[in-house]
């Protein structure tokens, strides 16, 4: 075998069309952009959804009213947060919606969304918790701790809490 007899494998190199050379080439005159206009010209570009200058399907479609967050999910909107991740609380802390938001275990509070514990394994620590609500399993652990729950009333804010 020699250097200079080294060939690319049959059918692995594709020549490239060269367009615009003639129309004898088969790709001459208009180069593949059909007649004029627009779509010949260098950069033209029609948008999705744009049918030539009639009335587009999304004008013709009557306008559908408004859904606020509320009337989707409801005001019983809970972040919901597991008892064992209150283990980075220190012993006999108090755990409020605030506390939990500047341990990020809560990303936001919007529309005056709550803060649920749910029962999980791993706490084994005394807490005072103050939170929206609390599954009966879970305050139950925690009362058998020590600690103490306390209910409190949902704040209902239309602005975003960040």
């Amino acid at each position: 075998m020699d250097l200079h007899k080294l060939t690319p494998a049959k059918g692995s190199r594709k020549v490239r069309r060269r367009i615009g050379r003639g129309e004898g080439s088969g790709a001459g005159k208009t180069s593949g952009r059909g007649g004029k206009g627009q779509t010949a010209r260098s950069g033209g570009k029609i948008r999705p959804g744009f049918e030539g200058g009639q009335m587009p399907l999304y004008r013709r479609l009557p306008k559908i009213g408004f859904r606020s967050r509320v009337d989707v999910k409801g005001t019983n909107v809970y972040h919901e947060v597991k008892l064992g991740s209150l283990e980075i609380f220190g012993d006999g802390e108090e755990v409020t919606c605030q506390t939990l938001k500047s341990k990020k275990l809560v990303k936001g509070l919007n529309f005056g969304a709550g803060v649920k514990i749910l029962s999980s394994p791993g706490l084994t620590k005394k807490l005072s918790i103050k939170v929206q609500a609390i599954s009966a399993s879970a305050k139950a652990a925690v009362e058998k701790l020590g600690g103490t729950v306390e209910i409190v009333k949902k704040e209902v804010t239309k602005s975003v809490v960040k």
